[in-house]
């Protein structure tokens, strides 16, 4: 009897651990009112050009893999892009403009470039088109290639595929639970090209202007 009572009390728990799962829901094509609610999207979260992002960030290539605690902040075109992995208690931070970046915390000295996402190859190891993964994280297409949208049944984007990446969102903030907007945020991402995977699973939001 304490056996089986055992049983019972493990499949339960599963039960109630598959049922707290985000549902992952199969994506629809576009429809003329998802586009359109896309769009209006798009038009109300690029006016903020002020933001910052808490995550948990992980990144796996052909060769390597990392992860870390990841603080994004973005202030009207300069970004401060640190992330903070605790097994190693190491912290690196990126920060720059448009008219190039410096990247502290890898090598002996700070290294610097016009090309972010150069930097970041070369000297992390993450091939990550930084310019586009911003707009993905919002669950808005970039604005340099053209792209495919496969949404959900709230007509929220399910995946974004663009430039060569599937970009998929698993799990939503619900409308005005976070960032300061009244619209859904994503929570969790995962985009994938090749053998590059981008994870990110978002604590927190916070929008200004």
């Amino acid at each position: 009897m304490p056996h089986a009572a055992l049983r019972v009390g493990v499949i339960a728990l599963l039960c109630l651990l598959a049922a707290c799962a985000p549902v992952r829901t199969r994506p629809r094509a576009a429809t003329p009112a998802a586009e359109t609610a896309q769009t209006a999207r798009e038009a109300t979260l690029s006016q903020h050009v002020r933001w910052t992002l808490s995550a948990h960030i992980g990144v796996t290539t052909a060769r390597d893999s990392g992860s870390g605690d990841l603080e994004w902040h973005e202030d009207a075109g300069s970004y401060a892009f640190t992330v903070h992995a605790p097994i190693t208690g190491k912290t690196w931070k990126l920060r720059g403009d448009a008219s190039g970046a410096v990247l502290e915390g890898v090598e002996a000295k700070p290294v610097s470039g016009p090309d972010v996402q150069r930097l970041l190859l070369d000297h992390v190891g993450w091939d990550v088109p930084l310019a586009s993964l911003r707009a993905w994280t919002f669950g808005l297409r970039a604005a340099d290639a053209a792209a495919r949208v496969e949404y959900d049944e709230r007509d929220l984007p399910a995946a974004i595929e663009q430039d060569g990446w599937r970009v998929e969102y698993r799990d939503w903030f619900a409308a005005g639970t976070v960032g300061g907007t009244d619209l859904p945020l994503p929570r969790r991402i995962f985009a994938t090209r090749g053998a590059t995977k981008i994870k990110l699973a978002v604590y927190d939001w916070s929008l200004g202007e």
